[in-house]
């Protein structure tokens, strides 16, 4: 296990005695890190109510914590859901030893709700009456189920909410990390209050959404502060003043209990981890293929730029870069003589005239008529 070197969750916790208590039976632990050959960025939050008195809860509330970060951040992820319950089920075996081994801490015991972010997907789980909630697009979800006597009369409708609501049995636990009986880690991730319970378990593994906000805390907050309040201090607020004053609220409204609240507030997955392999595969292998055919076109791209295609006829005699044909010069300086020239073959053969006949007209002399002699004429100017 190795600490994250870019945490994809922003972390804002606090935790108080509250104005009763004169010590804190709350633990609490939040780590961010990455398993060796999985580059995926993870997340761990554990939350713990110690129960059974003076140095007995707070002690069982530490060994829950330490056994559930061991478990899950010194092996390799293979099943989230299996890896959560055992984890859970390993820190109740401990502590029940624990607890039999010193009498003071005989009946000692700690509620728990985990939150397990590996990469973007949510997995939880709980024991007791500590809650996770998760806040979605304005709405804040329940999405852990309450353990105790009085959530089960609600649910079989032996009581109404708000019947429950000052019940002498409220903190009744069902359900407990340290208990006689193996606890039975509820794997539920409740999104509507009508899922069934299978459906419910179906939904682990939820991909958060960049701004979804996970928030884990003891019965010390929900105890005294609403679903609505809680709702309007993370909708109204930064992570961290949501964090203080809600823990304040609680306090101002009589802090009968420890108090602890941590939030998680989900940020963009670095582009890297988004890619994933599968997609670092394409780009490699679209790159090597632009490589070949760069590769296969080059050849032919040097015999264009320099004219050595293998079919033709001319071969360049001038030194220019250019691949036009460039006529011969004339030597102005040469005599041409007419034997150097070229007689032009005509193109058309005109026939030639018929020969005409003179025949002498009877009487006439055979003698030609003589032609008068005619003196040159000078072709110098006067």
């Amino acid at each position: 296990m190795m600490s994250g070197k870019t945490p994809h969750i922003m972390v804002a916790e606090l935790s108080h005695p509250g104005e009763v208590r004169t010590h804190n039976e709350d633990r609490y632990l939040v780590r961010s890190y990455h398993v060796k050959d999985d580059d995926r960025p993870m997340l761990l939050a554990v939350v713990a109510d110690g129960i059974g008195g003076h140095k007995a809860g707070e002690v069982a509330a530490q060994i829950t914590v330490d056994t559930i970060v061991n478990n899950l951040t010194t092996s390799t992820v293979s099943d989230p859901v299996s890896q959560l319950r055992d984890a859970v089920m390993d820190a109740g075996h401990v502590v029940l030893q624990a607890s039999q081994e010193i009498p003071e801490r005989e009946g000692m015991g700690s509620t728990v709700a985990v939150a397990w972010i590996i990469g973007p997907r949510l997995y939880t789980t709980s024991a007791g009456d500590s809650r996770i909630y998760l806040l979605r697009e304005g709405r804040l979800h329940q999405i852990t189920i309450d353990h105790t006597w009085i959530q089960e009369a609600i649910d079989y409708n032996i009581i109404t909410p708000d019947e429950a609501r000052d019940h002498p049995q409220a903190h009744v636990l069902r359900r407990y990390i340290g208990s006689r009986d193996p606890p039975k880690p509820d794997m539920r991730l409740r999104l509507k209050a009508d899922e069934s319970d299978a459906h419910s378990e179906t939904n682990q593994g939820l991909r958060l959404r960049p701004g979804d906000q996970v928030l884990l805390c003891t019965d010390g907050l929900t105890d005294l502060v609403e679903k609505d309040e809680i709702l309007k201090a993370l909708h109204e607020q930064s992570p961290r003043d949501a964090v203080i004053s809600l823990v304040d609220l609680a306090r101002a409204r009589g802090g009968h209990d420890n108090i602890t609240v941590v939030l998680l507030t989900a940020l963009k997955l670095p582009r890297r981890t988004t890619l994933s392999r599968r997609a670092a595969w394409i780009l490699i292998t679209f790159a090597g293929s632009v490589g070949l055919i760069c590769l296969t076109m080059l050849p032919l791209a040097s015999g264009w730029w320099f004219d050595l295609w293998p079919w033709s006829s001319v071969t360049p005699t001038s030194s220019s870069t250019h691949t036009a044909a460039v006529a011969p010069a004339i030597d102005l300086t040469s005599t041409i003589t007419p034997s150097s020239l070229t007689t032009p073959t005509p193109t058309k053969t005109y026939p030639q005239p018929p020969t005409l006949t003179v025949t002498p007209m009877p009487g006439a002399s055979s003698t030609p008529f003589p032609l008068p002699t005619v003196a040159p004429t000078s072709t110098s100017s006067p």
